[in-house]
């Protein structure tokens, strides 16, 4: 362990975090899932050089008691007195938390993501560099698609909704289908290819809500409708996706993604043998934060598979801008992240479709205090 006072050295002296729940408008509901609270965590490096790491991170409501209780009860004991450039040690040091065979690892790599991305924070403002410059700098701006369609609207409702897209300055939009007939969803998703307009990127997700013969015949529609599809995002449902996703992609020829699930290495893995992938968007809020989410990467590479993230613009641009090859940033409506929109002071930088990333220290965030103050749970 290293000494707080060894010169050079950038010491852990506490770690604190704030939960933030924004109650939203109306249910946000998918193929089989639902929500209606935007929850994050804020996690908060203190070191005894006075340099602090702050980020938010993870969209976890009921499990947010547990994610706190694992950070304060179990991580941070692991991790006061450790240097936070050595990220890998950190990471080490968090690891035997997930050992517990009785409790969701899922969950524990929650915790362990929150806390190496403040980490990585903390680094990045020690030396001044903004983490997409310290992991690789291939680009500052990358662009940006929205997260849409959900279930529960009529047509003039999601024509508004699309609309509302456009004038974001979005791209396009990832399109939320798997809960309906492929019938249905293609009726809905023909409003988003109306309203776009010819340049408007449209990728579909099924959140695993199909089974095979439902995702290649909802393709085959859209193929004969003429509606060019970007990729094909989760696809097929849990219990044979990786064989099923690899047959949506030869027998279709469309683009699959997915990784989100996936919290672990291993499972990134089998979905690369499997063939079942051309993108992988393996979330560092949910899998164990950018030291993990870069060996990801770099695994990937080797394949030629194209690396995304699932949500967390935040912490997601910085990590696709450090490598090439990368997709989209992605953000969602301001009714259903009000977050990504309001929880940080300066405006997200979106024109003509691309997210220019800040090149303030670290992930350059800048909390609006009086906005985390009025939702702290």
């Amino acid at each position: 362990m290293t000494s707080w006072n060894t010169p050079g050295s950038l010491t852990i002296q506490a770690i604190e975090t704030q939960a933030v729940r924004i109650p939203l408008n109306r249910v946000y509901r998918g193929s089989k899932y639902s929500m209606q609270n935007r929850c994050t965590i804020i996690t908060r490096i203190l070191t005894y050089q006075g340099v602090v790491g702050e980020v938010y991170t993870g969209d976890t409501d009921g499990e947010q008691g547990d994610i706190l209780n694992i950070i304060h009860q179990e991580l941070a004991p692991a991790l006061v007195g450790m240097d936070v450039f050595n990220t890998e040690g950190c990471w080490e040091a968090m690891k035997p938390a997930t050992y517990d065979i009785l409790r969701d690892r899922g969950v524990v790599m929650q915790a362990i993501s929150a806390v190496d991305t403040a980490i990585w924070d903390t680094v990045g403002k020690a030396l001044e560099m903004p983490l997409y410059r310290l992991w690789g700098g291939f680009t500052n701006s990358l662009p940006i698609t929205a997260i849409g369609g959900y279930y529960g609207q009529t047509h003039d409702e999601l024509a508004r909704e699309i609309q509302d897209y456009v004038g974001y300055g979005v791209i396009g939009m990832k399109f939320k289908i798997g809960g309906a007939t492929p019938e249905e969803d293609l009726a809905r998703l023909k409003v988003a290819v109306e309203v776009g307009g010819p340049d408007f990127r449209l990728m579909v997700d099924a959140n695993q809500g199909y089974d095979l013969m439902q995702a290649i015949k909802f393709v085959r529609l859209a193929q004969d409708a003429g509606i060019p599809l970007e990729w094909f995002e989760e696809p097929v449902r849990w219990y044979n996706d990786k064989r099923w996703m690899r047959d949506v992609r030869l027998s279709t020829g469309i683009p699959v993604t997915a990784g989100q699930s996936e919290y672990r290495v291993d499972g990134i893995r089998d979905l690369i043998a499997e063939g079942a992938i051309d993108f992988c968007n393996f979330d560092s809020s949910w899998g164990g934060g950018p030291t993990i989410w870069r060996r990801v990467a770099s695994m990937c590479s080797l394949y030629g598979i194209r690396m995304a993230h699932h949500e967390e613009g935040q912490v997601a641009s910085h990590l696709l801008a450090s490598v090439p090859g990368s997709a989209y940033v992605e953000c969602f409506h301001h009714d259903r992240d009000p977050i990504f929109w309001d929880i940080q002071s300066q405006p997200r930088p979106i024109k003509d479709g691309m997210y220019t990333i800040s090149d303030k220290p670290g992930l350059g965030i800048e909390l609006d205090r009086a906005y985390v103050s009025r939702y702290a749970v």
